[in-house]
């Protein structure tokens, strides 16, 4: 009999069950509370209710997870000084897109060696999660894998859809049902129709294949997630965060009927992919702000222990520590400095009127 099944399948590895995961990992009170008390703050901030700028910051991707905790320790004891400004949020990515090939994050390889312990990487994963709520910090990510939230998104507190991804009907239907305020990316040519309509159907309900907490695979039926935004993030056609490439999102979104909340990617099309750009994307932005803008609701940036990245793959002896292995970052200092600007930027939003 010839085979006409599974030709191209070389191995098949059974993962836990999510329900089985985390209740080996799981989430203590003290986690929860921090989350839902983040996902609120973050809605109150997306839709005008608290005036503080949402800063999603931190590596590109998670790859050693030392510096991640240790970069996380600096960022907990920075934020307890602004945060009556700024709520810090820190960048928590697992889940690496890739143009071709390349290594896709911790939790498909967490050993860096084209292993691919998905098992692993998905506990590593949870346990990072939980170092990071424990050091009193919100958690963000990408989410890339429509299975993957199963197993991590009751740790997270925001999280984005990508510029690759916001056009996937696949991943609209992921986010109308997460429990966490979400931002979709413009397009990769900077365009913001494919978010908006995004947003528009993330927000609706949603019947789409999937499986549940026992890893039985369902026809699952969402509320829709009242709680995303737009994230512009440039594009081919080069940055869109200057004034009139505001104004302008901003009236598409009202004319769609959506509150005009933008989050403004530093890195990526933005920056002109120099992530020693960022600062500068960021301080025009709060001049924005400055003059009044009140329809920029955050800030993202990629940020590291070190500045740069390093070529991978290569020897792991030979990683230099707490410098990205992904997309170029800036370094702690510069990362400080930058929020501490950002916090005297924003005396004029938070001045009596």
């Amino acid at each position: 009999m010839q085979k006409v099944t599974d030709i191209n399948i070389l191995e098949t590895q059974p993962l836990p069950t999510p329900v089985e995961l985390l209740g080996q990992i799981p989430r203590s009170d003290r986690q929860e509370e921090l989350i839902a008390r983040s996902r609120r703050e973050i809605h109150e901030i997306i839709f005008g209710d608290d005036k503080r700028l949402l800063f999603v910051l931190g590596p590109c991707s998670i790859h050693d997870t030392a510096a991640g905790l240790e970069y996380a320790r600096r960022l907990a004891r920075l934020s307890g000084e602004i945060s009556d400004r700024l709520l810090l949020v820190m960048r928590v990515y697992f889940e690496k897109p890739r143009t071709t090939v390349g290594w896709k994050g911790l939790i498909m390889d967490p050993g860096l060696d084209n292993s691919c312990d998905i098992q692993a990487g998905l506990r590593e994963a949870r346990k990072f999660l939980g170092a990071v709520l424990d050091e009193g910090l919100p958690t963000a990510t990408e989410l890339l894998d429509p299975i993957t939230p199963q197993y991590i998104a009751d740790l997270i507190s925001w999280s984005a859809i990508g510029a690759r991804t916001t056009e996937s009907q696949t991943h609209r239907q992921m986010a109308s049902g997460l429990s966490m305020p979400l931002g979709f990316k413009n397009g990769t040519d900077g365009s913001i129709g494919t978010a908006i309509n995004a947003i528009k159907a993330a927000s609706q309900t949603q019947t789409f294949l999937g499986i549940n907490q026992d890893a039985l695979a369902s026809a699952l039926t969402t509320r829709g997630n009242p709680n995303c935004h737009l994230i512009l993030r440039g594009g081919s056609h080069g940055p869109n965060y200057d004034e009139s490439h505001l104004a302008e999102a901003e009236a598409t979104l009202r004319k769609s009927g959506l509150t005009p909340a933008i989050m403004i990617d530093c890195s990526h099309g933005n920056s002109g992919k120099d992530p020693e750009t960022q600062p500068a994307v960021a301080a025009e932005v709060l001049k924005q702000i400055g003059k009044g803008n009140d329809s920029v609701i955050g800030l993202m940036v990629e940020s590291n222990l070190s500045a740069g990245k390093q070529s991978f793959p290569r020897p792991l002896e030979e990683l230099e520590y707490g410098v990205s292995i992904t997309d170029g970052c800036i370094d702690w200092a510069t990362t400080e400095n930058l929020v501490r600007q950002a916090h005297q930027a924003l005396e004029s939003r938070f001045a009596v009127r």
